[in-house]
């Protein structure tokens, strides 16, 4: 087969298919729980946990990357969050971000990893 050269920056969303890949089989196992029928004026906000494996697997990857100190007080900035919101998500997983917020930490992760790092 043709190898097509990567563009930068993309190796590291490659490395992550097999990482998906084990939650979304998980998750495929719990769908007919998400699509039951909901009763009227009974809405529940999603909450982190077995309902929401991508979510646990990009919390731990960000978490490996704020060992260093600062780092999280940093992070926290570049969102535009408060370091205790960031806590909630990560830590405590008593959250969960929204869409903008998840794709800026995957962003955020990705330069990172690649060597170079927005927040600061």
């Amino acid at each position: 087969m043709c190898s097509l050269p990567m563009p930068r920056g993309l190796e590291f969303w490659t490395c992550l298919d097999a990482e998906f890949e084990v939650a979304v089989t998980f998750a495929s196992k719990r769908i007919h729980h998400a699509l039951r029928q909901r009763r009227k004026g009974n809405y529940k906000t999603r909450k982190p946990g077995v309902e929401t494996p991508l979510w646990l697997i990009c919390a731990t990857m960000i978490k490996r990357e704020l060992k260093p100190y600062g780092t999280k007080v940093r992070l926290a900035r570049y969102l535009g969050i408060p370091k205790q919101r960031l806590q909630n998500f990560l830590k405590e997983r008593s959250r969960l971000p929204d869409a903008e917020l998840t794709l800026r930490m995957l962003h955020w992760l990705a330069a990172k990893r690649a060597g170079t790092d927005h927040s600061l």
